[in-house]
């Protein structure tokens, strides 16, 4: 079988992974380091979504660099399920918490009262890089569902 760039197991797809970690924890990062954020529900979840994408995002990294570095791609179907299934649920995920931070940002933005500058410009900074650990998600999602047929 044809290496797929991006299907577990090769090294765009370890790529994929540590983008999705690093921007998963820029995102991350960037909402925690004010203690406001509790006030918003949207911010809240997505905490909570970046704290499951993180965990698996390294997990699959690690699996990915075991396959990388010792040529031994695990390319069983009930284990490609199992990972394009998870990468589906934490992508659309991902995106719900990214627009749904992105609109409530937007809002304390225009009503000018309820955010400082500096504050809100970190709510939209961490809703960007949840938008990019997103697309890294969804492409990485793409390139598991063309491989999983051919198994």
């Amino acid at each position: 079988m044809d290496e797929l760039p991006g299907a577990l197991g090769t090294s765009a797809s370890l790529a994929l992974r540590l983008g999705q970690a690093i921007f998963s924890t820029a995102s991350l990062l960037f909402m925690c380091l004010d203690i406001e954020f509790y006030s918003y529900t949207a911010f809240c979840f997505l905490v909570t979504i970046m704290g499951l994408v993180i965990p698996w995002s390294l997990t699959l990294a690690l699996v990915d660099a075991y396959s990388v570095f010792f040529r031994r791609p695990s390319r069983q179907p009930g284990v490609m399920s199992v990972i394009f299934v998870g990468d589906w649920v934490l992508s659309f995920l991902s995106l719900a918490a990214a627009c749904s931070t992105a609109s409530v940002a937007d809002i304390l933005i225009t009503s000018n009262s309820f955010c400082h500058a500096k504050l809100c410009s970190r709510y939209q900074l961490s809703a960007a890089m949840t938008f990019l650990s997103w697309f890294l998600s969804v492409a990485s999602s793409l390139f598991n569902l063309w491989l999983v047929p051919s198994l």
